[in-house]
């Protein structure tokens, strides 16, 4: 059953450490992530048995799948078409700059923040 950790009332770290005690792979969908954060899983993660398993050039990591982002309120999505001039078309430059502005927004999230040393050996 899916459960919803909002880091108020349910710790997001807590309850996946708790719930990858019992699991054999993980497949996650959040809002909000940042690879610092990582360490705080990656241990047990390494440990599902179930996992796939990749190799690298001198390890082998068990993989983890997780689909991160967060749907625009529908008041922002509201405000972004009412602030366009009538008849406003969008065209593939449009898009393209859309995209990039994403993945800018994405890129800025992930990596927020100075990694401590400890940061950096868990990814």
């Amino acid at each position: 059953m899916p459960v919803i950790y909002d880091n108020i009332e349910k710790r997001l770290t807590t309850g996946l450490n708790e719930t990858l005690e019992d699991s054999n792979r993980i497949d996650a969908c959040i809002g909000y992530f940042n690879l610092r954060g990582w360490k705080e899983l990656a241990d047990k993660i390494e440990d599902l048995p179930g996992a796939e398993v990749v190799e690298g050039d001198d390890s082998v990591h068990r993989v983890c799948r997780i689909l991160v982002g967060m749907q625009k309120r529908p008041v922002e999505l509201l405000e972004e078409h009412f602030d366009q001039p009538d008849g406003h078309l969008i065209d593939n430059s449009e898009v393209n700059k859309q995209k990039r502005i994403l993945a800018d927004e994405f890129k800025k999230q992930l990596t927020i923040g100075t990694p401590t040393e400890t940061d950096e050996r868990a990814f």
